[in-house]
């Protein structure tokens, strides 16, 4: 028979209610505040596990062949959803340690050295698993200067493996529309001139750069450049995490979001977009609180403080290439119209060819 189970047991609460020792109990000096500060770091690890389990799950689905509009897509956009939501709350969370002002600080500061936020090493394997290479990383010399040896182990072992930007990279690559002839056979084609064979099957994309080139001011005539270099030269940039072909692909999915087969990718790319708006919003707000309360003196782990949260706040954004994608959009009455085989591949049955 089934023991019942009890809500202290099933949670643990023995284990986390009393989990909480100050340092200013130890020494008999008690700072009222050191509480709120252990619960809310402890809690911040406890959302860090939760964003762990959440993109590990979705790199194991998005590592097999997954559908563009399929279940297992529904569940990678769903559980990226929840990583939004998860991030908004740690950004949150900031109001409430806000309520401790510098001085309530100082009063346990120091008895927290060389203790140090720096020393997170779920947060560094979360950022790693969602792509982030060492070789990009703000500050490299402190990055595990104070981690222990196991936990630098699982770190390494996170930029090992495949990120989920690395994923997402190899998952628009597949993209089929492109490389398939038929789907092209009735397209209308508007640019003269032969077609760049680097650029996939048909004319599309030598229109689509047309109609983009034409649409630029005098002052951005530098874009058309820009253009082939991100969409057609795979040796423009060696430090790019998606491949030009990936980038057409990604780029198709944000111009042509309304058509069925799209809205799910779409939303996969803008969720991407979302995390990083997030991460970023976090770093903003944890690196103004920490000026407020500590002003410019360092950390309490040797970090320059401040001058270190600017530093990775300008730096380490993971999808950045997504992001600038946008400055290739045009305007939807522009847009290339599709062939009647590629909009029935997309969901909608074509208008009749004459």
């Amino acid at each position: 028979m089934k023991k019942e189970v009890h809500y202290d047991d099933y949670l643990e609460l023995d284990k986390i209610l009393n989990a909480q020792f100050p340092e200013s109990d130890k020494v008999q000096q008690p700072a009222h505040d050191e509480m709120l500060f252990i619960i809310i770091h402890q809690t911040y690890e406890l959302w860090f596990k939760q964003l762990l389990y959440e993109v590990n799950s979705v790199g194991a689905i998005m590592h097999k062949p997954v559908n563009d509009n399929s279940p297992e897509l529904q569940t990678v956009v769903h559980r990226l959803s929840r990583v939004i939501t998860i991030l908004k709350v740690l950004v949150q969370q900031i109001d409430i340690m806000e309520t401790m002002t510098p001085m309530d600080f100082l009063d346990f500061r120091d008895m927290l050295r060389p203790a140090s936020g720096f020393q997170s090493w779920q947060f560094k394997e979360l950022e790693a698993r969602l792509g982030l290479k060492y070789e990009h990383r703000f500050g490299q010399q402190y990055y595990i200067s104070q981690l222990r040896q196991e936990q630098i182990d699982i770190i390494k072992k996170a930029e090992q493996e495949q990120s989920l930007l690395q994923l997402l990279n190899a998952w628009l690559e597949r993209m089929p529309f492109f490389e398939e002839a038929d789907n092209w056979k009735h397209y209308r084609a508007v640019a003269s001139g032969p077609a760049q064979e680097d650029w996939g099957q048909g004319p599309f994309w030598k229109d689509y750069r047309s109609i983009y080139a034409g649409s630029l001011a005098e002052a951005e005539k530098t874009n058309k450049e820009y253009f082939d270099a991100v969409f057609s030269d795979p040796s423009s940039n060696n430090d790019r995490h998606l491949s030009p072909r990936a980038c057409r692909a990604a780029l198709f999915i944000m111009l042509y979001r309304g058509y069925p087969i799209m809205q799910l990718p779409f939303q996969l790319l803008n969720n991407l977009l979302e995390i990083d708006e997030q991460l970023s919003t976090w770093r903003y707000r944890h690196m103004n609180m920490v000026q407020r309360v500590i002003g410019t003196r360092i950390g309490t782990g040797g970090s320059t403080g401040r001058d270190y949260l600017k530093g990775a706040l300008d730096k380490h954004y993971i999808f950045a290439e997504i992001a600038r994608l946008t400055s290739f959009l045009i305007e939807r009455r522009k847009l290339p119209v599709l062939s009647q085989e590629m909009e029935k591949r997309l969901g909608f049955v074509g208008r009749s060819i004459n």
